[in-house]
């Protein structure tokens, strides 16, 4: 019996219980059938079988339409109702109530309810046992549509299913006689491995027994009975098992035979069916490094067709003939397959072919990178339905009559098949990169990724294999897909690659492979993008291009790689559809924005504006001279200003930078084309999409490319308000991040270690101007959005970012307004505006013209101390980070000429800071780390005045012991550094009875064990600054506390290049600097009784110590390290002054402890000396001083 066809199907997961209302017509035929259905009783008799064959017949042939308005708890008790008036024994009424029950679940898109289910199953099931062969192909069909989406109900049956006996087990098995119920049977297996979100899965031992089943059938040939049609089918379905299971997020690939056997057959169903290829592949996949051979042998086709150009077709030739009885959507989907099947693809033809008609499979207008999802239901019951493939998994009526002479017949017909086998295999791939962790996946990179071929040999098969020959846009869109899945996330991988110079070696190494396969990569993509005709293929591979140029590592390869690609991808700039355009700016974001600044897109960026940019293609508004567009009413005028800063038309700096702006301002010149349906009804502008992008690039420039985007600045900031004036949020939104964007960019011209000359800086006025313009214009208005959080949270950000030379220049009034408004926006009841809040005032209060504002730090201390309570960690985390810089601004002041600051700021508001320090130390790590280096300035910060208080004694010891736990607790390695650094600044504080209060010894203990056993280095640096901070012997404290801390710098030397963690080793010179400094610190310092301590360990390592002493004199700086000194003329200061104290020292009588300590330092400034030359010769007389 020829199956039933089904118009739609629905994903796995979604409810199909609120289908589309029927006519009333149709629902009142439905329900007159199930009455008289159900008013029958069960009887044996002809005249019942026949009435029974009657009712079934009118039952399937009743028009459904396209879903259902009858009540799913109907359709079941129907059904239900249908198999107990149908016994067993009678084959053709079991035919056909398995027929009906296929029909009903598929068209009314209904999933049982479990108690119906139940009786459902048990009856299916005992008819495949007990009924006609010939009635099984049928039965399964039944059982197909009951387990779909019902896996997780069928428990209890899948022992009599996939049991070692079990009935799909021995229907599936490659000895079965009948072809079509093998086929039946594989399909409801992969019915049963599919998942439903919240839902228990498959356990893993019936997971392993459908997996080796799928494998099975993908490594068996096709045996003599089978057909080629029936084959491709079951292929379909073992694939879309195989991706259910790795979908279901239960199965992982953690065994590399079974993971190595999939790919091996994925790859060989990748080009099942491709014209002029038959690949051979083996059983397992092994990973390597190195390509992989892959035999390959010809194929002559029965036809001739050219296997490496897609055929080219005259389009007026074609014409559809209508299946006589098939759904609308069966039609629509049967015209795309057999239209994309002989899709035009002239060789190296610029022209572009519109494919987005009545039902072409169009992307989204953000072009997003998963192809579209099939609406029906059918695919997912009879065939396939993939999450990215339209339509490619639906079953299509295995009539003949609907496939046209014109369109091959049954040579058409195959065709279709075979691509859905290939569309299907990548559709599986896709899902298994994304199962398996990237490390692993890399290892199969010459298996599926091209290399440049040797000279003479052919290319190997591969993802661009497809892109480029395969006759199907499904299928090169899926196959370019899967190859952005794998380019995702490849960034640390492909940073080995390096070709910079040429490599003439007996064998070639490992980055030189990598390198070649990227300029491979390069090759084919860009072949593929002149050679597309289909829109939506097109924009897979600009798609592809931009993950490859986001993560290839082009400072460390041959230049013009992205000469090339920039080149070619000029013209799409400005093509028809938008979704290629919105593409293309993509990947031109994607270049700006990857290793940044490269002096190649530096050049790129210089080119003609009119460099490849024609088209007869155009729909967006072409290059304008640079001030057109202001004379259309775009928010507040900075004629003046821009007059100043932007550049003129005949000599334009950045034509990408002048692309951008026109899209986002000026109106489309020509109507755009029907794929244009982001753009809102009766707008003038780019579509939504377009304008957005061409804002992230101007973004992407500003952030790489500053010293362009400068040129711009004030027609910048213009667009800016043009953009946070419009009604649509996402505009504003990229507008302000454009903002924020170019402040950042002058931040960084005026930091200190800037490398930009002064007068290549914006100046200072300029920026004035930009940000006066800022505050006249919408951003007050986007900072007082509440209906916006996400954009008054941004705008906060941007607010933030001002220079802070430019905000003292700012009018008085703006000042006001900035910090009052940051002020009111702290008692936002949304988080993100309140983290962002608490982040700009920690900006703020470190302005030189604000910091030495009581009034202001006092309202900001008050303000960050409730953010510091808020229930959002990440509130907590920015009000945490606030405070730290707040207490920074304390510790600036105490050495401001002018004591008025720290006598006027409230003492109750100090210990208000102090009670909420300690508290967030015992928050999370964000918080916590910020929170430990508040307490430390706050301590440091602290007058006799405020100590003598009462209240004050608790809450310094709460404090200190709250730093010295901290230190020695196994937290966060930054949290530990900070606890450090903050004990660093205690001992800074003369005020603090260091050495005398009994939480000395405890703050010492913590900081010598941290410098003798820390694994991380960074830590044991911060340990070993902060034990040379003190400046007087008695802050050390007793004799036996001195003796203990030398040892355990002693001891740190030693330990210096212990380490097991490599990246560690990179600190060790650093570590000694630190250490070294300390010891010459704690000897300029002793006291004669701490002289035999010194001495002792001077006999054990002295020369361990001389050797590290005279490296710390002769090497340069250390990093950037605060607390180290720096140039070779200071250390040498340093240990001089130690040895004129030790000299000065009245040793203790018979005391030889003395003399040997000023022979050694003697002895190593002497060395010192005949390495150095004449640079301390001048000073060697003060050796004998």
């Amino acid at each position: 019996m020829a199956a039933v066809q089904v118009a739609s199907s629905l994903p796995c997961g979604q409810s199909r219980e609120a289908g589309r209302e029927l006519s009333p017509e149709r629902d009142d035929g439905f329900r007159r059938l199930s009455a008289r259905l159900r008013a029958l009783q069960p009887d044996d008799s002809t005249v019942s079988r026949m009435e029974i064959h009657l009712l079934f017949d009118q039952l399937i042939s009743e028009n459904y339409g396209e879903g259902g308005g009858v009540a799913p708890e109907d359709v079941s008790a129907l059904l239900v109702r249908a198999c107990q008036l149908v016994p067993l024994n009678q084959n053709h009424l079991v035919s056909k109530v398995s027929q009906l029950i296929h029909l009903l679940l598929n068209r009314l898109q209904v999933v049982v309810d479990e108690q119906n289910l139940d009786f459902l199953l048990t009856y299916t099931i005992s008819a495949i046992q007990q009924c006609s062969s010939w009635t099984h192909m049928e039965i399964l069909q039944a059982l197909a549509a009951l387990v779909y989406c019902n896996g997780s109900k069928c428990q209890k049956y899948l022992p009599d299913l996939l049991g070692k006996s079990g009935l799909l087990m021995k229907l599936s098995d490659s000895t079965h006689s009948d072809p079509e119920v093998r086929r039946a049977a594989v399909h409801c297996m992969a019915n049963l491995c599919l998942s439903v979100p919240g839902q228990p899965y498959l356990e893993e031992s019936y997971q392993n027994v459908c997996f080796q089943a799928f494998l099975t059938i993908l490594q068996s040939p096709k045996s003599s009975d089978m057909d080629d049609i029936t084959f491709c089918m079951l292929l379909q379905n073992a694939l879309k098992g195989i991706q259910s299971l790795l979908n279901g997020g239960k199965m992982r690939m953690t065994q590399t035979e079974h993971l190595g056997a999939l790919l091996a057959v994925l790859k060989k169903a990748m080009f099942h069916g491709l014209p002029g290829l038959n690949i051979e592949m083996p059983a397992v996949l092994y990973p390597t490094p190195l390509p992989q051979y892959d035999g390959r042998s010809p194929v002559r086709p029965q036809q001739p067709e050219p296997s490496a150009a897609r055929p080219s077709v005259n389009k007026k030739k074609k014409h559809k003939v209508k299946p006589k009885k098939t759904q609308q959507g069966e039609k629509e989907e049967e015209e795309e397959e057999s239209s994309g099947e002989v899709e035009a693809a002239p060789g190296l033809s610029t022209g572009r072919v519109n494919t987005c008609g009545e039902n072409a499979w169009c992307s989204s207008p953000r072009g997003s990178q998963s192809l579209p999802v099939d609406g029906g239901r059918a695919a997912g019951r009879e065939q396939v339905s993939w999450p990215f493939a339209s339509s490619s998994w639906k079953r299509v009526s295995s009539s003949e009559s609907d496939y046209s002479d014109s369109e091959g017949g049954m040579q058409g017909k195959m065709r279709s098949y075979q691509a859905k086998v290939r569309q299907g295999a990548l559709a599986c791939f896709l899902s298994t990169v994304k199962s398996i962790e990237k490390r692993v996946l890399y290892g199969y990179w010459s298996a599926f990724v091209p290399d440049t071929p040797e000279l003479g040999s052919p290319q190997s098969l591969s993802l661009m294999t497809l892109t480029l020959k395969d006759p199907s846009p499904k299928t090169r869109a899926c196959a370019l897909q899967v190859l952005s899945a794998i380019l995702e996330g490849s960034k640390q991988f492909l940073s080995v690659a390096e070709d910079t110079t040429d490599h003439k070696m007996a064998f070639t190494p490992f980055s030189v492979t990598i390198a070649s396969s990227i300029r491979e990569l390069h090759r084919c993509l860009l072949l593929a993008l002149v050679a597309e005709s289909s829109s939506q293929t097109l924009t897979q591979i600009i798609k592809c291009l931009a993950n490859l140029v986001s993560n290839a590592p082009y400072n460390r390869l041959k230049l013009s790689l992205l000469t090339k690609v920039w080149n070619h991808i000029k013209p799409y700039i400005r093509h028809k559809d938008v979704n290629v355009r919105v593409s293309s700016l993509t990947l031109l974001g994607a270049i700006v924005s990857t290793h940044a600044p490269l002096p190649e897109v530096q050049l790129l960026l210089q080119q003609p504006c009119s460099s490849g940019l024609s088209s007869s293609n155009s729909a967006t508004p072409h290059l304008s001279t640079p001030d057109c567009w202001k004379k259309a009413p775009a928010g507040p005028s900075l004629e003046e200003a821009s007059s100043v800063s932007s550049p003129k038309a005949s000599s334009e700096p950045c034509w990408l930078i002048r692309l951008c702006i026109s899209t986002v301002v000026l109106p489309k010149e020509d109507s755009c084309s029907g794929s244009d349906a982001s753009s809102a009804p009766g707008s003038t502008y780019e579509p939504s999409p377009m304008r957005l992008e061409a804002l992230q690039v101007l973004a992407h420039l500003a952030r790489g490319y500053f010293s362009m985007a400068q040129l711009y600045l004030m027609e910048l900031g213009e667009v800016i308000c043009k953009c946070m004036g419009e009604a649509n949020p996402s505009i504003q939104l990229h507008g302000v991040k454009l903002l924020e964007e170019l402040s950042t960019g002058l931040i960084q011209q005026y930091k200190p270690d800037s490398n930009v000359a002064p007068e290549q800086r914006v100046p200072v006025y300029m920026v004035v101007k930009f940000w006066t313009a800022m505050l006249n214009g919408p951003l007050p208005r986007a900072l007082q959005n509440s209906e916006h959080p996400t954009l008054q949270a941004s705008a906060c950000d941007a607010l933030s970012s001002i220079l802070p030379e430019a905000f003292s220049s700012l009018p008085n009034d703006k000042q006001i307004l900035c910090i009052t408004m940051l002020l009111g926006l702290n008692d936002s009841k949304n988080h993100l505006v309140k983290a962002a809040t608490s982040r700009a005032l920690g900006v703020y209060v470190l302005f030189p013209c604000l910091r030495q504002d009581v009034i202001f730090v006092a309202d900001t201390a008050n303000a960050v101390l409730m953010s510091l309570r808020d229930k959002s960690l990440n509130v907590r985390a920015k009000a945490a980070w606030s405070l730290g810089n707040l207490t920074d601004t304390l510790i600036v002041n105490m050495d401001s000429p002018d004591p008025s600051f720290q006598d006027e700021f409230s003492g109750l508001l100090l210990l208000k800071m102090l009670q909420s320090a300690i508290q967030a130390s015992a928050d999370k790590d964000k918080v916590k780390s910020n929170a430990v280096r508040a307490l430390g300035n706050l301590l440091h910060f602290l007058k006799p005045s405020h100590i003598e208080r009462p209240g004050f004694a608790e809450i310094i010891e709460e404090s200190i012991q709250t730093l010295i736990s901290t230190v020695v607790n196994e937290a966060a390695m930054k949290v530990r550094w900070n606890a450090c650094y903050a004990m660093g600044n205690v001992f800074k504080n003369p005020a603090l009875p260091l050495g005398s209060a009994p939480w000395t010894s405890q703050a010492y203990k913590a900081l010598t064990s941290v410098v003798m056993s820390c694994k991380n280095f960074k830590v044991r640096i911060r340990s070993a600054a902060a034990l040379s901070i003190p400046s007087q012997r008695a802050q050390y404290g007793s004799l036996e506390q001195f003796a203990q801390i030398w040892n355990a710098l002693v001891t740190a030397l030693q330990k210096s290049e212990d380490t097991t963690d490599f990246l560690e080793f990179k600190y060790c010179a650093s570590l000694r600097t630190h250490i070294c400094q300390a010891l010459v610190h704690l000897l300029s310092l002793a006291s004669a009784s701490d002289l035999p301590c010194i001495l002792e360990t001077l006999e054990l390592n002295g020369e361990m110590i001389r050797s590290y002493i005279l490296q710390f004199l002769k090497s340069g700086a250390e990093g950037d390290d605060p607390g180290a000194v720096h140039t070779p003329q200071e250390r040498d200061q340093m240990v001089r002054v130690a040895l004129k104290y030790i000299r000065r020292v009245q040793a203790l009588p018979g005391d030889t402890a003395k003399r040997v300590i000023v022979a050694f330092l003697e002895n190593i400034l002497a060395v010192h000396c005949d390495s150095s030359g004449g640079q301390v010769a001048l000073q060697i007389s003060d050796l004998h001083m």
